[in-house]
């Protein structure tokens, strides 16, 4: 995620970061599953979309501590 992208994620509401954040999910989730069958081609990819499911997690809990 770029920080571009970042910055624009700042601005979407909790419901559409939740949104966002049960895709990143199930992309963990195939990921995984397609490192355990053996054809995943690039492995960062996990590390990434872990790193991406931490930020809008991140992002949601400032939201809610400012009470948006």
């Amino acid at each position: 995620m770029k920080s571009k992208e970042f910055a624009e994620m700042k601005q979407k509401t909790i419901a559409e970061l939740d949104t966002y954040l049960d895709k990143k999910k199930s992309e963990l989730f195939n990921l995984r599953f397609q490192l355990a069958t053996g054809q995943l081609q690039n492995t960062a990819s996990i590390r990434e979309c872990k790193k991406d499911i931490a930020r809008v997690k991140t992002i949601i809990r400032e939201q809610q501590l400012a009470g948006r």
